[in-house]
């Protein structure tokens, strides 16, 4: 860790400002900058980039720019400031992108039920953009369906953490060693099985579509595209290193 860097402390600066931002216009900030599913009326393209710098609550983004500072300042002391920023970008987008096909897979399953049910893919937009449904749904469905179709449809995505999620899988590739621990588990455990204990943790609660209020997928893509980068990163530095 050490001294704060200059990306990391801008993004801290960033994050923290919109934060305080939301509690004074919060509805409007939401509506604006958090990320939308595609076919919702308050989507705009803008917000694939936005919603990392918004947050759901105090704890949130104390979580969140908490690992931003542990983990990204040693990263950036060894990348420097635009590795470091690309790298953050980077695992942030592909964090929406799964995050999205995900909710486009589960919109997707909830609408071909209804359409099957004789709607129309219009008459549903039209009954959900107005923030309504109807209960005979469940009887075309299951809940689950129709719980996740409206979910996928009416919940923004908002925070950091699929860009924090890249950045602890950078940790774990140049830090393997270091050992950390969960806050209600103090147990020391070394950063590569800790970062892909936690990512395991995400995708059971993903696949098993337990409700937890978090954006599991969202925190599996943004891991995914850290592995993927890193392992490229590694990969091209050993073939530059190698001597015929």
């Amino acid at each position: 860790m050490g001294r704060l860097t200059e990306a990391v402390k801008h993004l801290l600066i960033i994050n923290v400002i919109l934060f305080f931002a939301t509690q004074l216009y919060g509805e409007q900030m939401y509506q604006w900058l958090s990320l939308w599913f595609p076919k919702n009326g308050n989507f705009e393209f803008w917000q694939v980039l936005t919603h990392m710098f918004m947050h759901g609550g105090l704890m949130h983004i104390l979580f969140n720019m908490y690992a931003l500072w542990a983990f990204g300042t040693p990263l950036e002391q060894v990348w420097g400031r635009n590795k470091f920023l690309f790298f953050y970008f980077s695992a942030g987008l592909g964090s929406a992108l799964l995050h999205s096909g995900v909710n486009y897979y589960l919109f997707n399953e909830g609408m071909q039920a209804l359409v099957n049910a004789g709607m129309t893919e219009t008459q549903v937009l039209d009954i959900i953009s107005r923030g309504q449904y109807s209960p005979d749904w469940y009887n075309v469905a299951s809940k689950s369906t129709i719980d996740n179709f409206l979910s996928a449809y009416n919940t923004p995505a908002v925070g950091a953490s699929g860009a924090i999620y890249g950045i602890l899988v950078a940790f774990a590739f140049m830090y393997s060693e270091a050992k950390l621990m969960l806050i209600f588990l103090p147990v020391p455990i070394k950063a590569k099985y800790f970062v892909p204990a936690l990512i395991l943790l995400d995708l059971i609660f993903g696949i098993g579509n337990i409700n937890t209020g978090i954006a599991h997928f969202a925190h599996i893509g943004g891991a995914l595209i850290g592995f993927i980068m890193m392992w490229y990163w590694k990969k091209n530095q050993f073939n530059q290193n190698r001597w015929n």
